[in-house]
């Protein structure tokens, strides 16, 4: 695997073989999340949102050559991803240290040479009340057809949120389950349920292919491992239309730019005709960020859910304006199970476990919280107008089809 525009350096030290220095990697912490390795720096380790070098005794600088030799390691065989990283600038791969950990891998090309980040997958499924996943989620399990999506930027835990939604699926229904992933990460057994999982290059050319075939191969629930382009959307679409229960991410901040892009993502001309179809077929948008706990222990998870409503199929049909937005929906809609992230983020705060600068920062309305936590501050909160009263809310609007 020749780096473009640059031949391999010597080594000035020599770097452990690549298994022994992931092992020595994943013992700086029991939360190591990622690993990342770039020419010129020592390796490094991501710990509760934090990068921390590597800088022990037998673990130098790392050269071009030596992410090089770790880049061709890891990939080894696998000549689909060589192609891809060559033809592409970067690839993804899983790679396992048998008995100790399973990663996800990405290997790209920056400045002539290779760098590579390495995402730690648990070596066992995480349930709910590990995650301290809201209750409501659960119902997801019983949901017949449709679209859930789990949305949020790289890192906030969508991953293990749809392996744990999956696995319920898996212990509590009959179905034939089958995954489309870019690579696999969490292996599921056969439970209830019997599950089938495609890796993306090493099963499947593309994830809209894959989907495609997965509609003659009679699953029940299709999990689809990331929305990335319009073919994939629209065959999702057509699989919740017809009676399957389809489970994806999307790297989008909330469940409004969520709608943006998956609508965005078609001609104007047919906008208005896939938001009908949408509002239709989706029945929760989970989106998720992970906040630092204080004094930097670990992190937490702020969680919004937007449910499928009679009133959220409104206005994602026709569109949010002043007053029928989205997020009005959520902030009404906590008896239904819906929450937004403001409202989450203030619990955490006044339950102590991030602090007020933590909060500002991760808030989608840092004023509006402002005013919601000015009893914590001391301060008199300026009069805001009432806003209108929700509509009424009846039994068939709380209701998500399960049929």
């Amino acid at each position: 695997m020749a780096t473009p525009g640059r031949a391999p350096l010597p080594n000035a030290a020599p770097v452990p073989p690549t298994p022994a220095l992931l092992l020595a990697m994943l013992q700086v912490s029991s939360h190591v999340s990622d690993l990342i390795f770039s020419p010129g720096s020592h390796p490094h380790v991501e710990v509760s949102g934090q990068l921390v070098p590597m800088k022990t005794a037998g673990v130098p600088l790392l050269s071009p050559g030596d992410t090089q030799r770790i880049a061709e390691e890891l990939i080894g065989d696998n000549k689909q991803a060589l192609t891809t990283l060559q033809n592409q600038g970067s690839c993804d791969i899983s790679y396992s240290l048998p008995g100790t950990a399973r990663f996800r891998v990405n290997i790209f090309v920056q400045r002539g040479s290779h760098a590579i980040v390495m995402r730690v997958i648990p070596k066992s499924i995480p349930s709910f009340d590990e995650l301290k996943l809201p209750a409501e989620l659960g119902h997801i399990a019983d949901i017949k057809n449709g679209i859930v999506l789990v949305t949020g930027p790289t890192g906030s835990g969508k991953s293990s949120t749809l392996a744990a939604i999956l696995d319920r699926i898996n212990e509590t229904k009959a179905y034939h389950i089958l995954t489309i992933e870019d690579p696999v990460e969490f292996m599921h057994r056969h439970k209830k349920s019997i599950v089938h999982q495609r890796e993306l290059h090493s099963d499947t050319p593309s994830f809209a292919l894959a989907l495609r075939a997965a509609l003659r191969q009679a699953p029940k629930v299709i999990l689809v491992g990331e929305m990335r382009d319009k073919e994939t959307i629209e065959i999702a679409l057509e699989a919740a239309e017809t009676g399957h229960l389809v489970l994806s991410t999307l790297h989008t901040t909330d469940a409004s730019k969520t709608v943006e892009r998956i609508i965005g993502v078609f001609p104007l001309a047919e906008q208005q005709t896939i938001r009908n179809r949408f509002a239709k077929s989706f029945r929760y948008i989970v989106s998720q960020r992970l906040l630092p706990r204080k004094e930097g222990a670990g992190r937490v998870a702020a969680i919004e859910i937007l449910k499928s409503t009679l009133r959220t199929r409104e206005y994602l049909d026709k569109g949010e304006v002043e007053g029928k937005s989205l997020l009005d929906a959520m902030r009404d809609g906590d008896t239904e199970g819906m929450q937004h992230f403001d409202g989450e983020i203030e619990k955490l705060i006044r339950g102590g476990m991030i602090d007020y600068d933590t909060a500002m920062a991760y808030a989608t309305n840092p004023g509006n919280l402002r005013l919601q936590l000015s009893d914590l501050l001391g301060e008199a909160p300026p009069s805001r107008p009432a806003r209108a009263p929700a509509p009424a809310k009846g039994k068939q609007e709380t209701e998500i089809e399960l049929e």
